[in-house]
């Protein structure tokens, strides 16, 4: 386990684009993601955007801010094609080493800590949502990932600001109900996945945190790579309520989604890991003509502080996001955590 708990927030949206971050980078292209972006302007312009994106989304100048909020840690999703040309398959994508690399080195010159999230594909469905997997998709990829899960641990396992490195950014499990198969990766070929991945890192960083997602399956993961025989394993549940559908709103309604992450967290931490949030918003499913400006700020406020409280026992905790173009309410750190002191946000250290 991490030295101390890890108080920080996503950087979505700068190395892997996230339209939801970004809009304006999607906005005359009717693109989702970065697949359908370069079908729609071609290579070369995409090219020159990303570029363009990766050098003015983010500076140290954030890294500096971020601290200064009161957060000791980012969480930073790196693409499959992180090291281009040089790593398995990258095709017309461009690669970011140089990024992750200066993000190492402005997170330890203020004493930051990185966990390294690998995103499978580039591209957000919608505002916080994890990436759909289909079995296509995910075993197209699988074993490029497990190299670059290598090379990465490879390549920082030696650096101060690393506190862990995840096998992948949001997999979403294939549920059945009835006769009816959901979208995402057959649980097996995920825990098959995870135990090559934990491999994979482990040879080349004894001692770092391998973090793995639990694919919206929170109750899925007992007795699963035990710690005996799996050492400094953490399990990753992503704490969103925005699209839930409940009977009341107000202080009741912020009760009922208090709730289920309670519960989300009770059923994680039944595989015996330690279960850290990799995400999680102030984002509230109520309509806004609920309530007042006003009384949604409130509203929100009590959600966090709500949510907070229930995070304090994890190793860990990621608000989403640093950053957006927008300034979203709910998902933007600078907005929705803007009322919130140091101390306030860091009092769950004990």
């Amino acid at each position: 386990m991490a030295a101390r708990v890890l108080h920080g927030v996503n950087l979505a949206g700068w190395l892997t684009l996230e339209p939801w971050v970004t809009p304006r980078l999607f906005a005359d292209s009717g693109a989702l993601d970065e697949d359908a972006l370069i079908a729609s302007i071609g290579t070369k312009r995409y090219r020159e955007l990303i570029s363009e994106h990766r050098r003015s989304f983010l500076s140290q100048k954030d890294f500096t801010s971020i601290a200064s909020r009161g957060f000791n840690a980012v969480r930073l999703a790196v693409p499959w094609y992180v090291f281009g040309d040089a790593g398995p398959d990258s095709g017309p994508f461009v690669g970011c080493l140089e990024y992750v690399d200066e993000a190492f080195l402005w997170a330890e010159d203020i004493d930051l800590k990185i966990v390294l999230a690998l995103a499978v594909i580039p591209g957000s469905k919608a505002a916080g949502t994890d990436f759909a997997h289909d079995r296509e998709d995910f075993s197209r990829r699988r074993e490029a990932m497990l190299v670059v899960l290598g090379a990465l641990a490879k390549r920082y396992s030696s650096r101060m600001a690393l506190a862990g490195i995840e096998v992948a950014d949001g997999v979403v499990a294939q549920t059945r109900r009835g006769f009816t198969l959901s979208d995402g990766v057959p649980l097996h070929q995920v825990r098959n996945y995870y135990r090559e991945a934990y491999e994979s890192i482990r040879t080349n960083a004894p001692d770092v945190t391998v973090i793995l997602p639990d694919a919206g399956m929170p109750g899925s993961w007992r007795r699963f790579m035990p710690p005996r025989r799996y050492e400094n394993v953490w399990l990753d549940s992503h704490l969103y309520h925005y699209r839930d559908h409940i009977d009341s709103v107000g202080p009741t309604g912020i009760r009922m989604l208090s709730n289920a992450s309670r519960e989300s967290m009770r059923l994680a931490r039944k595989s015996g890991l330690p279960v850290m949030v990799g995400k999680w918003s102030a984002s509230l499913p109520f309509p806004d003509s609920v309530t007042t400006p006003e009384g949604r700020i409130a509203l929100e406020r009590v959600y966090i502080s709500e949510q907070l409280a229930i995070f304090k026992s994890c190793p860990a905790w990621f608000f989403n996001t640093w950053k957006t173009d927008k300034h979203l309410d709910g998902w933007d750190a600078r907005v929705a955590l803007s009322s919130f002191e140091w101390a306030m946000l860091t009092w769950a250290k004990g």
